[in-house]
């Protein structure tokens, strides 16, 4: 949240926004401010600060070998593709999820969530040296642009086509930006037309600076940490470590899209194989009262009996309304209703389909 985008406040109130009131506890982590930037995303166009985002590069004549038998998804494609993926410990759960790029036939960048990550990948490397890994993360910087102003707005720094037809969906293009060499990957925790645009340390501030000035005539924003969980619940994005960890396997948690079980092996391949059907699974949930707030770690209730819990939540300035991420039993399907404590109060809500914002996807192809 940045005080310089209070005025967001009064405008988007204007035209129609809502932006509810908060409890003395919840207001300690809420601004309305944070509220207007993620609505200001989806209007116009906001940048965010990515650079603490955990990057290794992973290189050499076995990367390809190497990222294959670690993850669950099919990260050997050709050059210039990006592939969302996880890590599985022995038991398949999920102990991290990752965005591998393939920058060149013996070169990935990966982006992961800290330093377990690392940890799980240096001891895992091979004895012969065809790999090598380093932690790129304290050398290099990121800045997240997104929103429908996106492409209006870096197309003319850059000589490459920058269209969806040319530089699709999951892609990632190494070139310029002015004059700052970039690498930039089309992907979206946003759920918007944009993308991760990387350069080394000392080109950070020149990025920032540049990308600034060419988004004033689009009333370019800086935006915050809590619009940017705003728009991931919109959009059913998971958080790992809050929605889903090893205690779960990725069916439950959403996201077994990124599983490929017809790759040959892959760590925690054989423990999928052999798991039952998940009794609980990750669902998002809306709450019916426009001012309803949850934070995250409330029971909720189905058919009066605690069945699960909210892992994450945040309100959607699209829909006036707080979306969360609940544990809940399997046989729990969309639009069944659901109670959700929160300190002295009891909230109705339902299950909703996912994802809640945007289900046709429109948003991304643009």
């Amino acid at each position: 949240m940045f005080e310089a985008n209070a005025g967001l406040v009064d405008e988007l109130t204007a035209q129609g926004i809502e932006f509810p009131p908060r409890d003395e506890w919840s207001s300690s982590f809420y601004s309305p401010i944070s509220i207007a930037e993620a609505a200001w995303t989806r209007r116009h166009v906001a940048m965010y600060d990515m650079t603490p985002l955990t990057r290794y590069e992973v290189s050499g004549a076995g990367a390809t070998a190497y990222l294959q038998e670690l993850t669950t998804n099919d990260v050997g494609k050709k050059p210039g593709a990006v592939t969302y993926t996880l890590l599985l410990d022995e038991n398949g759960g999920v102990r991290s999820d990752l965005t591998v790029a393939r920058l060149g036939d013996q070169h990935y960048q990966v982006g992961a969530n800290g330093p377990l990550d690392f940890d799980w990948f240096i001891r895992r490397l091979p004895g012969d040296g065809s790999v090598t890994l380093r932690d790129i993360t304290g050398g290099t910087c990121c800045v997240g642009v997104w929103g429908p102003q996106a492409r209006a707005m870096v197309q003319p720094l850059c000589a490459d086509d920058l269209s969806h037809k040319a530089f699709g969906y999951f892609k990632a293009l190494r070139t310029f930006l002015g004059s700052i060499p970039v690498t930039m990957l089309r992907v979206y925790y946003v759920g918007d037309l944009g993308w991760e645009i990387y350069t080394s340390a000392e080109h950070g501030a020149a990025l920032w600076d540049l990308l600034w000035q060419a988004g004033a005539e689009h009333r370019v924003v800086a935006a915050g940490r809590i619009a940017f969980n705003s728009l991931r619940l919109e959009k059913g994005y998971r958080s790992w470590g809050a929605d889903m960890t090893t205690e779960h396997t990725p069916e439950a948690a959403g996201v077994g899209f990124a599983v490929r079980m017809s790759k040959p092996s892959f760590l925690g391949k054989q423990a999928l194989d052999a798991a039952p059907s998940p009794e609980k699974i990750l669902r998002s949930v809306v709450l019916d009262d426009p001012h309803a707030v949850v934070l995250g770690k409330e029971p909720v209730a189905v058919d009066g009996a605690v069945a699960g819990y909210v892992t994450s939540a945040g309100y959607s300035a699209t829909i006036a309304r707080t979306i969360a991420y609940a544990w809940l039993p399997a046989t729990v399907r969309p639009g069944d209703p659901v109670e959700i404590d929160y300190l002295t109060h009891t909230f109705t809500a339902r299950v909703h389909a996912e994802p809640v914002v945007d289900p046709e996807m429109s948003l991304i192809r643009r």
